[in-house]
């Protein structure tokens, strides 16, 4: 899993920072390190790589939980998803469905904490990531199944220890 060509230096140290972060604290959410080392970091820094920003804003309610839009399909109504929008700018999140509500903070996420807590969260299908500053059309969706794929690819090829695999929380991924 590789950065694109072009990718910043920059932006690449910064997703080191925040992966070195998400690692440390992972004992604290019951991953074992080398679980989080060797599979979901690199699954991380594979999707943070094909956006384009190190930080995303995205809309808390006031119980500290994130404001999830629920879209149905056109065609088929009672298909539904539920997702989380993580904007460029901070007025792009505030404008957000063109409501001023006091009790919505806007707040900014490194966007590898964003793709973990999404990896984590069973209740949300998807991110849906506004790339350009006043550009609803300019969007990237990553979905959690697409994570979970790819960081149980991950664990299939490092073909952990039967100790680290038993230490493996049993709703991970």
């Amino acid at each position: 899993m590789r950065m694109p060509m072009g990718c910043p230096v920059e932006t690449k140290m910064q997703f080191e920072e925040q992966l070195e972060s998400l690692i440390n604290e992972a004992p604290q959410h019951g991953v074992p390190i080398p679980v989080m080392e060797k599979a979901v970091a690199p699954a991380l820094k594979f999707f943070a790589s094909q956006l384009q920003h190190e930080k995303y804003y995205v809309l808390y309610g006031k119980n500290r939980s994130w404001l999830v839009t629920t879209l149905s399909n056109k065609k088929n109504p009672k298909q539904e998803k539920r997702v989380i929008y993580a904007f460029t700018t901070k007025k792009d999140a505030e404008t957000f469905q063109g409501i001023v509500n006091p009790e919505i903070r806007v707040i900014s996420i490194p966007v590898t904490h964003l793709l973990f807590q999404l990896f984590s969260i069973e209740s949300i299908d998807s991110l849906i990531f506004r790339e350009l500053p006043g550009n609803k059309e300019q969007q990237v969706e990553i979905s959690r199944e697409k994570i979970q794929n790819v960081i149980q690819q991950q664990l299939r090829r490092l073909k952990l220890d039967s100790s680290t695999i038993k230490n493996i929380p049993p709703n991970f991924a």
